[in-house]
């Protein structure tokens, strides 16, 4: 599935299990509670609710809060029956992707309170996980100036949240996810390089299994090929770029920020030597260069953020590529949601006032 700027993801597209949804599984008690006081009532008050976070960021998670809005507002009949509230409610958004600003309303509901006040918990929660990655990918991305970033964080996390997720680090700006479940929202298919497992199912021996891995699948994708294994990057690098010739399109450096690369041993003493420090990446760079294989990349991983990655460009080290996994998945990037307006009258905890904001587009 591709999608144009500013063209929302349909709701099916999030499979949502709308049923638990509409009965407030998964929704604070108290607002399912809300709900049950205002249908008991019969009171039916128009509200104006908006919904903002406290940061500069990018937003991710609106396509699929408007999915559950679109599916999951309305009522229980006496019957059982659902009846369907969304013809009756009025929302306005911005688009995943958007930058947004601190306080700046993203997304506005207008209607009936009792069809929609049960799902605050559930679009509240959409917005601030993705809009956690969107602003962390996109933050790297800025750090890289235009180097591929490789979204990695999925070992990291429940396998529930790869979806969603995936999507969010694709409209900040990351050019490759490392599963299907991940790529599944725009149609594409997860990346890797060569693992430590399978460099150990055979026997630890790098360019046996990288070999093996090429005769596969050099035809459908770029081999890349992790070469710290045996902890002597500059080496293993060589050996798999002579071995591989153009079949290899990158190498992957991922040294443990607990162990010093043997090319840097008789060097330590001058520099913090542990990790994938800029001296290694050089040292690999150079080799290869001088070996004939300039065309060869370098993917740096292992413990990667924005400052780090900054700071690597700034100095000028040689990457082609940034791998970056669980400092995507860190930070607060909490939502809140408050109804400023009650039939058409302002009416607001202190602090929140109703806050128009021109960007909003209706979302039909």
């Amino acid at each position: 599935m591709t999608t144009a700027r500013g063209v929302r993801l349909p709701p099916e597209t999030f499979q949502l299990p709308v049923t638990k949804m509409r009965d407030g599984y998964y929704s604070d008690a108290y607002f399912t509670f809300t709900r049950a006081v205002l249908e008991a009532d019969d009171h039916h008050p128009d509200v104006l609710v908006q919904v903002f976070q406290r940061e500069r960021s990018v937003l991710g998670g609106v396509d699929e809060a408007i999915a559950i809005l679109k599916l999951c507002s309305g009522r229980r009949r006496p019957d059982g029956a659902w009846e369907d509230g969304w013809d009756r409610l009025e929302v306005m958004a911005l688009h995943d992707g958007d930058e947004i600003e601190p306080w700046e309303p993203v997304l506005t509901i207008r209607g009936d309170y009792s069809l929609f006040a049960s799902l605050e918990t559930l679009y509240l929660g959409v917005l601030a996980r993705r809009t956690l990655i969107s602003r962390n990918v996109r933050d790297v991305v800025a750090a890289a100036g235009g180097k591929p970033i490789l979204y990695f964080p999925a070992r990291f996390d429940h396998w529930q949240v790869q979806t969603g997720d995936g999507w969010a680090a694709h409209v900040a700006g990351a050019i490759g996810v490392s599963t299907d479940a991940q790529a599944s929202w725009w149609g594409g298919k997860g990346m890797g390089t060569v693992p430590h497992g399978l460099i150990a199912a055979y026997a630890g021996d790098t360019v046996l299994a990288a070999r093996k891995f090429a005769d596969r699948f050099a035809e459908h994708l770029h081999v890349t090929v992790l070469v710290d294994f045996e902890n002597d990057s500059v080496r293993t690098a060589l050996e798999v770029a002579d071995a591989l010739g153009p079949r290899l399109w990158g190498v992957r450096l991922d040294t443990s920020n607990t162990m010093v690369d043997r090319s840097l041993w008789h060097e330590m003493g001058r520099f913090r030597p542990t990790g994938v420090v800029p001296e290694l990446v050089w040292k690999v760079r150079r080799a290869l260069d001088n070996a004939g294989h300039d065309a060869v990349r370098i993917v740096a991983s292992g413990g990667f953020d924005a400052p780090r990655i900054r700071a690597f460009e700034e100095a000028g080290v040689p990457v082609d590529a940034y791998g970056v996994g669980s400092s995507l998945l860190r930070g607060p990037n909490d939502f809140t949601a408050d109804v400023v307006r009650v039939d058409g009258v302002p009416c607001a905890k202190v602090g929140r006032e109703e806050r128009p904001n021109p960007r909003l587009v209706p979302v039909p």
